[in-house]
Formats: structure tokens, C-alpha cells, sequence
């Protein structure tokens, strides 16, 4: 490195090669490599596209040409320097996920039956592409990998913050699952009897739910949706395989880690549903079971008829399915302890951003720095209660408010973490844990974070859009970027990855940058490999006629972006010779997870 001397670079280099545990020769060669933008596979070098256009028409995907970066200085009063790509570093170079949404499709306790009542009064209810999403995740666990130097700089991946709806249904298996990806610890796509497909998809009653082994007697096929048989047996008898991210992960609640679908609570009906061995397709059926008597007796005796209703189905519409209690709806303090465990693999931290302390005190949010230079804070905006909106509970915001007060005073970067955005903080449901606690929506949030110029940007998911703002401060000198990431569950299927930069001109840069999975854009007929069946998953995804899967591209706008903010004190204060050694760490991190792939 340039400010690092031979003796003390061989010295230096030789201490973090017995850190990771990798041979000398292979971490002093990466680390010696200079800084250079990386070639590597994001939206800059390729986009994915529908291949024709035409009305209740299956369109196929190909590849179409990169997007360029587009510069945005909506917070600037000056214009940034023309030689700046010249002169800046990197300060820290993260990937952003959110909204995965893995699910266990075969469960019974989903609500799918409300698609036939309306296939679009609760979209993404049933998509086709829901039994995939642990395959689409692994997919773009991949591809933070593929990406792990930036293509702007070169730096190596510091972190990877995953902002919220994890799992999709609450479900102990779901979360399980999204933590071994993440850490790369191989898992099945089944649950219930082993190796056998038990859902809607398969039953032909449920004329809702696309049927790939014959779509035509279902509503999906009136659209194209293409005849793929043995898909569903491929799912549960492959074996989902992921390299882990390639950098330390942190996480925040989504409102689907915490309520049913993300919007409604559970009881004892749910719960008992959720690890039993009746699975309903008919609406009236399940309407029936689930309500009848529970709203108006809820006594022992009413409750174990509501059981026995359960598992002996005294109404039709449902079918037997293999029972599993791992299936079991997650309570409490279940979420974050499941992070707690030891999978086995990954890049840690234990936790993944929560605390012993989170547990021990009953709180969900928390703090962390990425080096010296950068601190993280990431909040819960979900309410226990009732809807799918969030908002930010008065004890946060003052937290947070005295957290940025101290980044001020230690010359320290913030970025707010946060399941919800700035256009869903609107939930005002009290909390039964904290009744009367105030709730902050979006208006008085961002009030207070553009008085910190310390705050450099707001990470968040929730709408599943490629979504990004600016936040004026109340002079029009500053002010901080708002960045939405797409799902991983929804066309396009895409998540991304920022770099925060300083332009040593007084100004910084923060690159947006989208990424697609690790998959082809075309599917190729009867490719049933976890590479394959995720490719699948997005072709299936652009052609959900019950969402609006290319809206929620966003605009070139919001897609591959250099974000311009005065500095918000002098950055040269952050020593080149300090910021060399950080970058060696985290080299030398990036290594070890990669298994010497990111060399």
C-alpha cells in the first residue's frame, strides 16, 4: 500500500493472514494488489428484459445493454469537481439486501385461500415463483460474492445490511433458512413429508395458484404461463447451496418477521394450524375454520373443538398434509435469538447486529461501527400489533437522535438502517407493550435527520421498488439520500450494493448500484438446477399479471446512481495511512469468506 512502508506492510499482512487462517503468500499478494474499479458482473455491465411485449401475453427475458451511472446533485448548491473520479477513496463498500422473503410454500397455515376469493385484494398472496425464493436468495448470495471489490473503486466489501422481511410468514423454518444461506450452510426447499410436494400448486381444486405441471385449468394458464412438469418434485428434492456473504451481515426486523403476512397477528388457531397436518385451498373452508366460535368464545372448551376442527377437518376444502413442528410461528424474542445460533458458517458477527443486551433488556434495535469511521444504526419501525406500515417508537428516536448527536461530535459517518421508508412510516396502531408510547411518522423523522449533517443515508425495503430521495436540510446546504432496494421475491428480482466515497473536494459520493442474481435471464427448458430454477423464478416474476412487476424497477433514477452531499466535516481528518489498514482488514475478511475467491 502507498502509505505503508515494506517492513511494516510484510509485518502487517503476515498478522492478518493468521487471523483468517490462509496461507501468507496468497493474503500478501491480495492485499498488495493496488485499488482498481473490478469488472465485475452488476446492471452496469448488463440488464435483464422482457423479449416481447403484447396484452395477457408469457414474455420470455434476455439480456439488454448496461446503465451507466447517472449523477444526481439534488443536495449540492455547487457542482461537484469534473476531476473528482481522479482523486476519491473509498470510506466503506457495502452490500444492501431486503425484503427476501423466504418461504416455506407447503405450510399450512399461509393464507393463499384468499386468493380464490380475490386474486387481487392481497397481492403476492400466491405468486408462481414463491416455492423458488431460498434458490433466488442463494442466487444473490452469489452474486454479493461475484461483487465483493466494488466496480467504482475497487474497495472490498465492509458489510452487507439486510433490511427486514427475512422470512414471509413468521415461520421458525423460513427464518432458519434465510440465516443458513446468508452463511452458507446448505438447506432443502421442503418441509412436511420428505421429498414430496404437498401445496396448492399441485392441487388441482385450487384454481388460483399456478399449476406448472398443467396450467390449464387454472387462471395462469388463461395467460400463458408455461407447462413445466416434474418443477415442484425438482424443488423439494434439490439441494440449495449458497458461498456465504462475503462480508460480516446485519439485520432489522421486517413487518413479516413479526406478523402474519406481515399484517395480522397470530393466536393459539394459527399456531396450532401452522404444525398440524390439515392444509386448506378452499376460501369458505378456511374462513369457516379459523373464525368459527373464536371470536365470540374463546374458552378451553371452544378452543379444543377449534382443534379438533383443525386436525380432523370438519369442513371440507383442505387436504392432509405431512405435519412438522419446525414449521411453528415464530414468538417473542424468537427472531432475534435464531440469529444468536451457531449455523455452522458464515461471517458472523453473532447477532447479526443484535446484542445480548437486545435480549436481556427486551429491546430490537441497535448500533454498530463498520471501522472507525462509520457507524451503523438500526432500527425496528414494526408494529406488534396490526398492519403492514410501521412507524418509529418515541424511545428509538430519541435514542437515535443522541446517537447522531455523538457521531457529530466524534467526527463519525451515520447511516439509519430501517425495514420501513419515508413513504410507509404511517402506522398508528398503539402498542400493547408500550401503551401510550408515542409513534413518529415520516414527517417529524426526517425532520430530525437532516439536522445532523453527519447523516449520510437512510438504507430501507418494504415496497419492493428500486426507490431513491433526497432529504434537503431546512437551508438547502445538505441534507441526507434515502436509498429503497427491490425484493428478492418480486420482479426484478434485484438487490445492490454502495460504495460511500470521499471526492477530497469538499463533497462525497455515495454509488448506488443494482444487482441481478447469479442467474441466466433466459431460462433454459427443463433446467431444473438451483442456478436453473432461480433464472425460472424471474422469468415467472416478470409475468405476475396480479402485481405490477416493472413498476417496481424504479426509474433510471433510482437505479445506478453517484449521489453528491457536501462532506459533512473535513474527511481528511480519516488518514490515508489509517484508511490503508482498514482496507487490508478488510481484504484480508473478504479472503477468508471467499475461501481465497475474492483474491
Amino acid at each position: 500500500m502507498a502509505h505503508m512502508s515494506r517492513r511494516s506492510f510484510i509485518a502487517f499482512s503476515g498478522a492478518l493472514a493468521a487471523s483468517v487462517g490462509l496461507p501468507r503468500s496468497m493474503v500478501g499478494s491480495a492485499l498488495a494488489a493496488p485499488l482498481a474499479p473490478a469488472d465485475v458482473p452488476t446492471t452496469l455491465r448488463e440488464t435483464i428484459r422482457q423479449s416481447t411485449t403484447g396484452n395477457r401475453a408469457y414474455r420470455t427475458l434476455l439480456t439488454a445493454p448496461g446503465e451507466p451511472f447517472i449523477v444526481r446533485e439534488d443536495l449540492v448548491i455547487n457542482r461537484p469537481s469534473p476531476g473528482r473520479a481522479a482523486r476519491r477513496r473509498s470510506l466503506a463498500y457495502l452490500g444492501h439486501t431486503s425484503d427476501i422473503h423466504i418461504q416455506d410454500t407447503q405450510s399450512p397455515a399461509r393464507l393463499e385461500p384468499v386468493m380464490e376469493f380475490s386474486p387481487t385484494l392481497m397481492p403476492g398472496i400466491c405468486r408462481p415463483q414463491e416455492s423458488m425464493s431460498l434458490f433466488v436468495q442463494a442466487q444473490m448470495v452469489q452474486a454479493f460474492n461475484d461483487a465483493a471489490s466494488s466496480p467504482v473503486t475497487g474497495a472490498p466489501m465492509a458489510a452487507v445490511v439486510n433490511t427486514g422481511d427475512s422470512s414471509d410468514q413468521i415461520s421458525n423454518l423460513e427464518t432458519r433458512w434465510y440465516i443458513k444461506v446468508m452463511d452458507g450452510v446448505p438447506v432443502m426447499a421442503d418441509s412436511g413429508t420428505a421429498g414430496v410436494y404437498e401445496g396448492v400448486e399441485v392441487w388441482p381444486e385450487a384454481t388460483y395458484a399456478y399449476h406448472p405441471d398443467d396450467p390449464s385449468g387454472d387462471m395462469w394458464g388463461e395467460y400463458g404461463f408455461p407447462e413445466i412438469p416434474g418443477l415442484m418434485e425438482a424443488i423439494v428434492n434439490t439441494e440449495v447451496t449458497s458461498p456465504g456473504m462475503p462480508a460480516p451481515w446485519f439485520t432489522v426486523f421486517g413487518n413479516h418477521d413479526v406478523l402474519l403476512n406481515g399484517f395480522v397477528g397470530q393466536d393459539d388457531s394459527l399456531r396450532t394450524l401452522a404444525i398440524g397436518h390439515t392444509k386448506y385451498w378452499s376460501f369458505p373452508s378456511w374462513v369457516t375454520d379459523q373464525f368459527t366460535g373464536m371470536a365470540t368464545d374463546p374458552s378451553p372448551l371452544q378452543r379444543g373443538l377449534d382443534y379438533l376442527r383443525q386436525q380432523f377437518g370438519v369442513v371440507g376444502g383442505f387436504k392432509r398434509v405431512g405435519s412438522d413442528p419446525e414449521r411453528r410461528l415464530l414468538q417473542g424474542q424468537d427472531f432475534m435469538s435464531a440469529h444468536f445460533e451457531n449455523t455452522g458458517g458464515g461471517p458472523g458477527p453473532v447477532g447479526h447486529g443484535f446484542t445480548q443486551s437486545n435480549l436481556d433488556e427486551n429491546t430490537t434495535f441497535w448500533t454498530t461501527d463498520i471501522g472507525p469511521n462509520l457507524r451503523l444504526f438500526g432500527l425496528d419501525t414494526c408494529n406488534r400489533l396490526t398492519g403492514a406500515d410501521g412507524a418509529v417508537p418515541k424511545n428509538q428516536f430519541d435514542w437515535l437522535e443522541a446517537g447522531l448527536q455523538e457521531c457529530v461530535a466524534q467526527d463519525k459517518l451515520a447511516i439509519v438502517l430501517s425495514h420501513h421508508n419515508s413513504l410507509t412510516l404511517e402506522n398508528t396502531a398503539e402498542s400493547p407493550f408500550h401503551p401510550g408510547e408515542p409513534l413518529i411518522h415520516a414527517d417529524e423523522f426526517i425532520a430530525m435527520l437532516v439536522k445532523y449533517p453527519n447523516m449520510i443515508a437512510w438504507l430501507n425495503g418494504h415496497t419492493h421498488t428500486n426507490t431513491i430521495k433526497a432529504h434537503p436540510n431546512a437551508d438547502n446546504t445538505g441534507g441526507f439520500w434515502e436509498i429503497t432496494t427491490a425484493s428478492c421475491i418480486d420482479y426484478p428480482q434485484q438487490q445492490q450494493v454502495v460504495d460511500i466515497c470521499d471526492n477530497r473536494d469538499g463533497t462525497m459520493s455515495i454509488f448506488a448500484i443494482v444487482l441481478d442474481h447469479a442467474s441466466p435471464a433466459q431460462w433454459t427448458n427443463g433446467d431444473f438446477s438451483q442456478v436453473g430454477i432461480a433464472s425460472l423464478s424471474r422469468e415467472l416474476a416478470s409475468n405476475d399479471w396480479t402485481a405490477t412487476p416493472f413498476a417496481l424497477m424504479g426509474s433510471d433514477l433510482d437505479r445506478n446512481v453517484e449521489l453528491i452531499l457536501p462532506a459533512p466535516f473535513d474527511l481528511e481528518k480519516i488518514s490515508d495511512a489509517d484508511l490503508d489498514k482498514e482496507i487490508l482488514k478488510r481484504k484480508a475478511v473478504v479472503l477468508k469468506n471467499t475461501k481465497g475467491a475474492g483474491a
